[in-house]
């Protein structure tokens, strides 16, 4: 069991999803780098600290100091047979640390597992999402309609659709994550660790094929 493995995928293709699910049944740590962040902004590590700096002036936190957290995180205890990235590396640079830094271990990445969408199904997915005013209760008009158009069933507060959730948003959202990762894709992919799965599917059927995929 165990083993180090990165998912990535677009907004909506289900990835933090099947990373919980994953990472429950190779029994490794789900990583996600939105926590890591999280909880170094919170506990106010020296790291933390540098990145609030940047964040303040609205700018991009350094690689470096982005690799030192996940460096940080992957040193503990729970990751000695394996972890599940989500959300790192996004760059090469940041892939090259990350196999730096197993390789002193005498670890490696096992696989790249890439959960692939159309992008018409992915809008279809995230710009039918409202969200209730009162207890952020998410519906979808066609997975998960209200019965009552435009009202929560559970409390009865209004519906309205977040910011992100608007076709326009999404649209712009995968857009850039497709420029953000296909340098990292075809990185991963000249090494021989990409793995691509169609996302379109059922989450078991999704599930199946990523745990086919992979050795753990």
């Amino acid at each position: 069991m165990g083993g180090f493995y990165i998912i990535i995928g677009p907004p909506g293709a289900g990835k933090g999803t099947q990373a919980t699910i994953l990472a429950e049944k190779c029994k490794i740590p789900h990583i996600s780098s939105g926590n890591i962040f999280r909880e170094n902004l919170q506990n106010r590590t020296e790291l933390g600290k540098r990145a609030k700096e940047y964040m303040d002036k609205g700018e991009l936190v350094p690689d470096d100091i982005t690799i030192q957290m996940v460096i940080n995180r992957l040193s503990q205890q729970d990751c000695e047979n394996g972890a599940l990235l989500d959300g790192f590396p996004r760059t090469p640079l940041q892939a090259e640390a990350l196999s730096a830094f197993l390789a002193e271990k005498g670890k490696q990445i096992e696989a790249v597992l890439l959960i692939e969408v159309p992008a018409e199904e992915l809008i279809d997915r995230l710009s039918g999402r409202w969200t209730c005013k009162a207890e952020g209760h998410v519906y979808h008009l066609k997975y998960n309609p209200p019965k009552k158009d435009g009202i929560c069933d559970i409390d009865g507060s209004p519906l309205y659709q977040r910011d992100d959730d608007k076709r326009e948003t999404v649209e712009q959202r995968i857009k850039v994550y497709k420029d953000q990762t296909a340098p990292l894709v075809e990185y991963y992919e000249s090494k021989g660790l990409l793995k691509k799965v169609d996302g379109s599917k059922t989450i078991e059927e999704v599930t199946s094929a990523l745990m086919n995929a992979i050795k753990c």
